[in-house]
């Protein structure tokens, strides 16, 4: 048996021995208070559907995926806007997504707790988004950034960096110009080779293929010095008030604990699984995306990311007039540790 699933079967000996609740009866009808102990085990007939992607490969590749799908139905979707209209249709019960999802959620109404967080360790210099600055536009630091056409995404976390941006700037939304534009797949990078915008937030392999397709043309890419590194697992409360989907959540937060762990200690296995095979990436561009991530930070405190979104909510709710909300009721603190103590587990065999 593999180190990857003695650390499965132990985080599941966790939940077990953890000793915080009883079993949770499939279809028992019984409501879970969202302050009362988790249940410690999944029960027969229990099933939760995911939105996570890139999880679900990494379980593939790990050979854990059939024991996962015991308790798990996948949806191949993942990202603010689709998973909170999933929540909406009752169609999902977890999803991976950036910061602002659950901020948004709860400002239309939606009830939703985030019950796992990953980060990156040394996040300033391994930040997920750089500033895409069109061939020749002049930026050189944050402050050139007056007067400036920049590409704005309402309700996403590019959209938020940008408003952090400009506050570490000095400047206000009146010293540049907002354009919105969706920030799916290329539009981005289009839009600043098209010269449509001065600067727009890019990520992931974005950043090296628009440094390289378009860097003799004089484009540019700028660091912003700000951490954009949250990565949150959140779901609606109303699952998490069912016992029999609150212990499959936290069965699934475990696995996920050890699968970010996984990804993290095979770097080679996951380059050419994910990002050649699932993906269609290079196998350069994986190692890029590799080493530019760095490594996870999955913590059994969420204090400092708990006081950092505060901040981001406070900034959000001056820009878009929805009221300042608390960011720790955004968070199911039950859940806290699980992911840490299940890789913590599964590194002790």
């Amino acid at each position: 048996m593999s180190k990857f699933k003695y650390a499965v079967l132990a985080a599941a000996a966790a939940l077990v021995l953890a000793g915080c609740g009883g079993s949770a009866e499939a279809g028992s009808g019984q409501k879970l208070a969202l302050d009362a102990p988790l249940p410690t085990s999944v029960p027969d007939g229990a099933k939760i559907v995911v939105g996570d992607p890139a999880t679900q490969v990494a379980f593939k590749l790990s050979g854990q995926l059939d024991a996962v799908e015991k308790y798990v139905k996948f949806a191949n979707l993942s990202g603010g806007p689709q998973t909170t209209e999933a929540f909406r249709a009752k169609a999902l019960d977890l999803g991976s997504v950036a910061e602002i999802p659950a901020i948004h959620a709860t400002w239309t109404g939606l009830h939703v707790k985030i019950v796992a967080s990953k980060f990156r360790q040394d996040a300033i210099n391994h930040p997920i988004y750089e500033l895409g600055i069109a061939p020749g536009v002049n930026v050189k630091t944050l402050a050139d950034l007056r007067g400036k056409s920049i590409a704005f995404s309402p309700g996403q976390a590019q959209g938020a960096l940008i408003l952090k941006v400009l506050k570490k700037a000095g400047l206000t939304k009146e010293d540049v110009k907002l354009i919105e534009l969706p920030s799916t797949g290329d539009v981005y990078v289009n839009a600043l080779a098209g010269k449509q915008v001065d600067v727009a937030p890019i990520g992931g392999v974005q950043i090296k293929r628009y440094q390289t397709k378009y860097g003799k043309d004089g484009a540019t890419t700028l660091q912003h010095g700000i951490r954009d590194d949250a990565g949150h697992l959140y779901g609606p409360t109303e699952s998490l008030e069912d016992p029999a989907k609150a212990a499959a959540i936290r069965a699934y937060v475990a696995a996920w604990g050890v699968a970010q762990d996984w990804i993290d200690k095979h770097p080679k296995e996951w380059i050419a699984g994910y990002y050649v095979k699932d993906q269609g990436l290079t196998e350069a561009d994986g190692q890029w995306l590799v080493d530019n991530a760095g490594h996870p930070d999955i913590t059994a405190d969420w204090s400092d990311a708990i006081t950092r979104n505060q901040e981001t909510i406070e900034l959000l709710a001056a820009e878009t007039k929805n009221p300042v909300i608390q960011a720790k009721d955004l968070y199911d603190l039950r859940f806290e540790a699980v992911a840490a103590d299940a890789i913590k587990a599964g590194a002790a065999k």
